[in-house]
């Protein structure tokens, strides 16, 4: 038998080599079988979440079952001769309504400005406001800050809700309305209703309701200023 150095150096070497080889399979088959784990989770974590979105959007209300306009107008009572007697209205229900044609340019401006200054350009969903509630939220624990649109509050209320999980339920079904009534209705309508519908205060809904109530005169008489101000109750009725 050979018990040389030279023989013995192969040999030792001959074992390591397999030894490593088989380290080196197993550390692949390893990696294979973590990565294929990896991309199953995947697919059920997607699976699941297209299952939950459909759940959500199909327990939505169809959008042509979804009155934008507003409710609760105020009644008028008028004698035989056409002079208007009484008022009839309820404390929620005492709007007027006006066509968007009637309502100056600057006070629709300053509404859209301060509720949603992207108005005229998303989709019914602001992205970006989106985003800036969730990293408010993030950083700071407050989840008071929202970002709703003046299309997703120009519907009315649909359903009720108790349960966190129902409120977060309610506010995605919102969005799809939203983009949904976006598709069905021009701009112009949308804040035509919404204008109809504010709350501005001191038991004025809608703005003709409310220049009546504090400047005692139609909406489309009103000067810059004093759109300015109704424009500014909306943050604080």
């Amino acid at each position: 038998m050979n018990y040389g150095k030279r023989s013995t150096s192969k040999k030792r070497n001959a074992l390591i080599s397999r030894t490593s080889m088989l380290e080196k399979r197993a550390h692949v088959s390893f990696i294979r079988v973590l990565f294929t784990a990896l991309i199953a989770v995947c697919v059920m974590v997607v699976c699941l979440g297209i299952g939950s979105f459909r759940g959500v959007i199909a327990g939505a209300p169809d959008v042509n079952d979804v009155d934008i306009s507003p409710l609760g107008y105020a009644t008028f009572l008028y004698d035989d001769q056409g002079t208007q007697m009484r008022q009839l209205s309820a404390p929620t229900s005492n709007r007027l309504p006006v066509s968007l044609d009637q309502i100056p340019v600057s006070l629709q401006h300053a509404v859209v400005a301060i509720e949603d200054e992207r108005f005229y350009e998303h989709n019914g969903i602001d992205v970006r406001g989106i985003a800036r509630a969730a990293m408010k939220a993030i950083t700071t624990g407050n989840f008071s800050e929202g970002a709703s649109t003046i299309t997703n509050n120009v519907f009315t209320d649909w359903t009720n809700e108790s349960t966190q999980l129902e409120r977060f339920t309610r506010k995605f079904q919102e969005q799809y309305l939203a983009v949904q009534i976006e598709k069905k209705y021009d701009k112009n309508v949308i804040l035509e209703n919404y204008l109809n519908t504010i709350n501005l205060g001191a038991g004025s809904y809608g703005v003709q309701a409310a220049s009546k109530k504090y400047f005692n005169k139609d909406v489309w008489d009103l000067n810059l200023s004093e759109c300015a101000t109704l424009a500014g109750i909306t943050q604080n009725p």
